[in-house]
């Protein structure tokens, strides 16, 4: 028997199976051209109310158009493409890994920040093993959020 689960439900399981400080799930509203965020593990900071435009830039080009994991473990590294990173690091979020999910296109992200160098190979593994265990109940999950 397939237990029903709620969104939270889902997005709460895919963190704990990930880790990470900061954790967020968008999805991707192409005709609005913005990244609408559905899970935050830090609401007062991240609100999921919140959206981010999506900008014609090489992240966009790697994980929406290309559909490809992003990892930076600096804040240098991220900071060109994250307008708040002064605030990711004030949480103590130096490093990040954007992971694409995907039905064809992209439609959304699992967002997953953490202390600066803890993306490696194992942990890259981890998290993207992790998304796509997931990856069936995220794409129900977006359903239910109307996407």
């Amino acid at each position: 028997m397939n237990e029903v689960r709620s969104q939270e439900d889902i997005y709460r399981a895919l963190h704990a199976a990930t880790g990470g400080q900061l954790f967020t799930v968008t999805v991707i509203d192409r005709a609005a051209g913005l990244a609408r965020r559905v899970y935050t593990s830090h609401p007062d900071t991240y609100p999921v109310s919140g959206t981010k435009p999506i900008q014609p830039n090489d992240w966009t080009r790697h994980v929406i158009d290309n559909a490809m994991v992003f990892v930076a473990n600096t804040v240098e590294e991220f900071a060109i493409y994250f307008p708040d990173h002064a605030l990711i690091q004030s949480l103590g979020c130096e490093s990040a890994i954007n992971i694409p999910v995907v039905d064809g296109d992209v439609v959304g992200t699992v967002n997953i920040l953490d202390k600066a160098l803890c993306f490696d190979e194992a942990m890259i593994r981890k998290c993207t093993s992790a998304v796509q265990a997931h990856s069936d109940q995220l794409l129900q999950a977006f359903a239910s959020d109307g996407v």
